[in-house]
């Protein structure tokens, strides 16, 4: 046995990761869904790991590795900070991940996760990494995950300002939600949103703030959380 993960290489997952950089300003959503081969294992699944003050990790891919390399890089950080004195910056949290993640991927034991880092520097610059499970990684001024990728970068390309407001980023993401979600053959509810600045990390709540349900189908065979929520 190779120890290799049985579904590798990661394909392009149901999931999806949205983030959209401003002046000064960094917007990040993830879908809540947790799935499991075709079952939906849950509808408030957690993607988004706080790095620091002004710092997210959102990750998508296997849900055990996920979890294990999301805190790994989060508890690794902290260790940093109280070692040294001082926090990492976004670029270096985001070079420390590649690395972790690249020398997996030449162990028994790789993780099968794609991730956005964002984060703000102190002088308020704000920063995005793109980064797969090849260790692959790119600063980009807005970029996705996942098969929602495909509906989502081509509506990013058409609309996207560097000098966005903060509404505007929001309404231009609610734009790429709608469109995955109205395209999408997968039901993705709904997705947690939070917005980085030099004030710190701000949570959205969801959005859409209800659960959405096909018109076609019968209430009957919705989850009774879901109907909690619309």
């Amino acid at each position: 046995s190779s120890g290799i993960n049985a579904e590798w290489p990661l394909r392009p997952g149901m999931e999806c990761l949205i983030g959209i950089t401003g002046k000064d300003f960094v917007v990040v959503a993830s879908d809540n869904l947790s799935a499991h081969s075709i079952i939906a294992i849950k509808h408030d699944a957690q993607k988004q790991f706080e790095l620091g003050d002004k710092m997210i990790m959102a990750v998508s891919g296997d849900a055990g590795d996920m979890t294990n390399y999301a805190e790994y890089i989060q508890k690794n950080l902290k260790l940093y900070e109280m070692v040294h004195g001082y926090k990492l910056t976004p670029n270096a949290a985001a070079n420390f991940s590649r690395k972790v993640m690249a020398q997996a991927l030449r162990s028994r034991g790789p993780y099968m996760v794609n991730l956005l880092l964002a984060g703000v520097e102190d002088d308020g610059t704000p920063s995005l990494y793109f980064m797969d499970y090849l260790a692959a990684m790119t600063k980009e001024k807005f970029a996705a995950h996942g098969y929602g990728s495909f509906f989502i970068l081509s509506t990013l390309d058409r609309y996207y300002r560097e000098d966005m407001t903060k509404d505007q980023a929001v309404d231009l993401l609610k734009t790429c939600i709608r469109e995955v979600q109205s395209r999408f053959i997968v039901n993705l509810n709904a997705f947690s949103v939070k917005i980085i600045d030099k004030d710190g990390i701000k949570e959205l709540g969801d959005i859409p703030n209800s659960g959405t349900v096909h018109k076609d189908v019968p209430k009957e065979a919705i989850h009774p959380e879901l109907i909690a929520r619309a």
